[in-house]
C-alpha cells in the first residue's frame, strides 16, 4: 500500500441470505484531509460484529443500512494523525466509528479518548465497549437478575455472553452458558466461572440444558434464536424476564421457517408465565453509560471479569472473518488489528 492511499472496504452487493466475500470490494482512495474542525484518524483496531449483518439488508431496522458502493459501518480505536480541533492532538487514541477503512476524518461528535494506561485500548470495542455495555445494561436493566436465580446465556463464550454471565455471579447468581464446542464449554466454566456450559451442538442440549438448571430459569439473555430458544422457552420461570439482544441463528434466514405456526401457543406462554420479552438497542439506555465504563473498569483492573480476544491480523481478511463468525468460527471477542 502507498503511503498516500487509504484502504476501504465497500458493500458490493446486498446479500440474499449468508454473506460471500463477493458482497465485498476492496478499494482505493486518497488519505482524506482533515478541514477546520476535523481530525485525521488512522485506525488501529476495528471491530467486527453481528449486528453489520443487519446494516448489509435493506430492510427497515433501528439504524440506516450501509448503501452498496459505501464502506462497511464498525467501531474502531484510532490514532489521531492530524488535528484541526484544540480538544485532540497528534497520538491522542480515540474511540470512533469510522468504519472498515485505514484513515478517516471525524469532526470529534463521535470521539471518545481512550487512556492506555487504564486498559489495553482494544477493550474500548470488546469488554469495556459496546459488547460489554450491552451485556451490563440489558442485565441491569431488564434481565434484573436477583441472588440465588438462574441466568442463561447463548453465546457465552462471546463478548456480550461473557459478560451476561459473569455478572450474574457478581450478583449471587446461578450462572448457565450455551457454546459450540467443547473448548468454549471448557473455557466458559473453568475461565469465566459459570456454574454449566452446554454445548449447542449436542443433540441432547435441550436434556442437558434442564438438568442444569434444576429449579427452571429466572433470566435468559437472547443472542441466538434457534433451536437453542426453543430449549429455553420450557424452562422459563413465572415471571422470568428475557433481554432480546439478538437473534444471530435467524440472520442470513431468507424465509420463514417451515412447520406448524407456533405462534398462539408462544403468545400462551408468555401470558400463563406473565414472561418479559423485551427487546433493546444498547443506545436505548445511553444515559447510564458513565456507570458502565465506571463499573466496569473497575471489576476489570479488580480482575472480577475476563476477557478473550480473537484477533485477525490485516483490513483485507475483515470480510472473511465476519462471514465465519457469523458461523460461530470465533472464540472470544473478533477484532481486526489493522495497523
Amino acid at each position: 500500500m502507498s503511503a498516500q492511499e487509504n484502504r476501504r472496504i465497500v458493500l458490493a452487493s446486498r446479500p440474499e441470505g449468508e454473506p460471500k466475500p463477493e458482497h465485498f470490494r476492496l478499494e482505493t482512495a486518497a488519505i482524506p484531509t482533515p478541514k477546520d474542525g476535523e481530525v485525521l484518524l488512522r485506525n488501529l483496531w476495528m471491530s467486527l460484529d453481528p449486528y453489520m449483518r443487519g446494516r448489509m439488508s435493506a430492510a427497515k431496522s433501528y439504524a440506516k443500512p450501509v448503501e452498496v458502493g459505501e464502506p462497511m459501518v464498525a467501531g474502531t480505536v484510532s490514532e489521531v494523525v492530524k488535528s484541526n480541533r484544540p480538544e485532540y492532538v497528534p497520538g491522542d487514541i480515540v474511540l470512533s466509528y469510522t468504519g472498515w477503512m485505514d484513515y478517516a476524518v471525524s469532526n470529534g461528535s463521535d470521539l471518545r479518548k481512550l487512556d492506555p494506561k487504564q486498559a489495553p485500548v482494544q477493550t474500548a470495542l470488546g469488554v469495556l465497549g459496546m459488547p460489554g455495555m450491552t451485556a451490563y445494561l440489558g442485565m441491569r436493566n431488564i434481565g434484573m437478575p436477583k441472588e440465588g436465580e438462574t441466568v442463561v446465556v447463548a453465546a457465552a463464550s462471546g463478548p456480550v455472553g461473557s459478560f451476561v454471565g459473569q455478572y450474574a455471579k457478581l450478583k449471587g447468581c446461578r450462572a448457565v452458558g450455551i457454546a459450540g464446542g467443547a473448548d468454549k464449554c471448557k473455557y466458559v466454566v473453568d475461565e469465566l466461572g459459570f456454574d454449566a456450559c452446554i454445548d449447542h451442538r449436542d443433540p441432547e442440549m435441550a436434556k442437558k440444558l434442564a438438568a442444569a438448571c434444576p429449579k427452571g430459569i429466572d433470566v435468559y439473555f437472547e443472542n441466538v434464536g434457534g433451536k437453542v430458544w426453543d430449549a429455553v422457552f420450557p424452562l422459563l420461570n413465572d415471571f422470568a424476564r428475557v433481554p432480546v439482544c439478538g437473534i444471530v441463528a435467524h440472520y442470513n434466514d431468507t424465509a420463514l421457517p417451515p412447520g406448524p405456526d407456533r405462534t398462539g401457543m408462544l403468545m400462551g406462554g408468555i401470558l400463563r408465565r406473565r414472561l418479559t420479552l423485551r427487546g433493546f438497542i444498547v443506545w436505548d439506555f445511553a444515559a447510564q453509560a458513565p456507570d458502565f465504563y465506571r463499573e466496569a473498569g473497575q471489576w476489570l483492573r479488580e480482575g472480577r471479569i475476563k476477557y478473550r480476544e480473537d484477533v485477525v491480523n490485516g483490513l483485507e481478511n475483515a470480510p472473511e472473518a465476519f462471514i465465519g463468525m457469523l458461523k460461530g468460527k470465533n472464540f472470544g471477542k473478533l477484532l481486526v488489528k489493522i495497523a
